[in-house]
């Protein structure tokens, strides 16, 4: 009889091991930390490809970035880090950011150069050294002094050329074209009416 229920004994806290192991890859698994992906772009220095510095430590294109980095980009070389659903910004070189993020946005603090974003779930929150918070659109970005521009769409450039440029052009030709007429009809006063057959007789003497 003490046989059977020490089998059941060991039955029971085998089944509590496997719960609470099961239960344990479960939180593993949630908590795992978010990573955006490290594009350097640049020049080659020396036969070397470009490459950035995050946490203090050489990286290239291709580099798991996890919220919390610092990322520091020389003066030949930019970085793009792309969060998925949460966005992508742009790092000019000779600039320096702590970043963080989640699902649900991204925020850092600049310490040098410019953070430009190039599109976004959410608006970017960035804190520059003059202690200034700027929040920040696609296409819009920032310097570490608080200067705060926006990129202007490549499709607004081509409306303004094509409609501020084509109809000063139109108006000059035909300006031109109205002066012309206004000439011409000048010179041959009192000698050509203009769709007449009439014969034009001198004055007798």
């Amino acid at each position: 009889m003490s046989r059977k229920i020490w089998i059941q004994k060991a039955l029971s806290m085998c089944l509590v091991v496997a719960t609470i192991a099961t239960y344990s890859m479960v939180v593993l698994a949630n908590s795992e930390r978010i990573a955006g992906e490290l594009l350097v772009s640049g020049k080659t220095v020396n036969g070397q490809d470009p490459f950035v510095k995050v946490n203090g430590q050489a990286a290239q294109s291709g580099r798991s970035i996890f919220s919390d980095s610092t990322i520091a980009t020389p003066e030949n070389a930019s970085a793009v880090i792309n969060l998925g659903k949460a966005g992508k910004i742009e790092l000019a070189p000779n600039s320096i950011m702590s970043l963080k993020f989640n699902e649900k946005g991204i925020s850092g603090d600049l310490a040098n150069g410019r953070v430009t974003v190039l599109n976004a779930s959410d608006a970017v929150i960035v804190k520059t050294t003059g202690g200034k918070t700027a929040k920040l659109n696609a296409g819009e970005s920032t310097s570490a002094t608080g200067g705060q521009t926006q990129t202007k769409d490549d499709d607004d450039d081509d409306d303004d050329d094509g409609g501020g440029g084509g109809w000063l052009l139109f108006a000059l030709v035909l300006g031109g074209a109205a002066a012309g007429i206004i000439l011409a009809s000048r010179s041959d006063n009192n000698r050509i009416a203009l769709g007449s057959s009439t014969t034009v007789v001198s004055p007798t003497r």
